[in-house]
């Protein structure tokens, strides 16, 4: 059952109804090389080997041919400050989906190295930039020495 409210379907209108699936799917990169044929998800909890396949079949339209999931601990993490908490993170399910043989997910490159190149050297000039733009302002006030920078009239 669904945990959100709709609007009630009234005879003569248009129906206003989206049902949406209660669970939600992460695609992952995996630590250790996969095959081709082989996706990892991070999924919740409650969502079962069968519900994987369902929604991926229903949903996506991808045909699954196995699945195997295993329960992960979420990450302990200290809050470095005066008192010092630990925080956990959510707990999740580790599900390894194989497709068939004849398929293969690759990840997309969304960040080419040409762009890259190009977002490193905007970088360095910036700074640059940055650079020139602080000995101008120190230079300005270099004619009266005892005088802080911020002090001008």
């Amino acid at each position: 059952m669904s945990s959100r409210w709709y609007p009630i379907y009234q005879k003569g209108n248009p129906q206003l109804r989206i049902f949406l699936p209660n669970f939600w799917m992460k695609l992952v990169r995996s630590k250790e090389p996969l095959p081709p044929n082989v996706v990892e998800f991070h999924v919740p909890l409650a969502m079962t080997n069968h519900d994987i396949k369902n929604y991926l079949e229903k949903i996506y339209n991808v045909t699954v041919k196995h699945v195997e999931s295993t329960l992960e601990n979420g990450k302990l993490k200290r809050s470095y400050g005066k008192v010092g908490f630990i925080t956990k993170e959510e707990d999740y399910r580790r599900a390894i989906v194989t497709l068939p043989k004849t398929e293969s997910f690759t990840f997309p490159d969304i960040c080419p190295k040409e762009k890259q190149e190009e977002s490193e050297k905007e970088r360095k000039e910036m700074k640059e930039q940055q650079a020139n733009a602080l000995k101008k302002f120190t230079d300005r006030n270099s004619n009266n020495p005892g005088i802080p920078n911020w002090f001008r009239i």
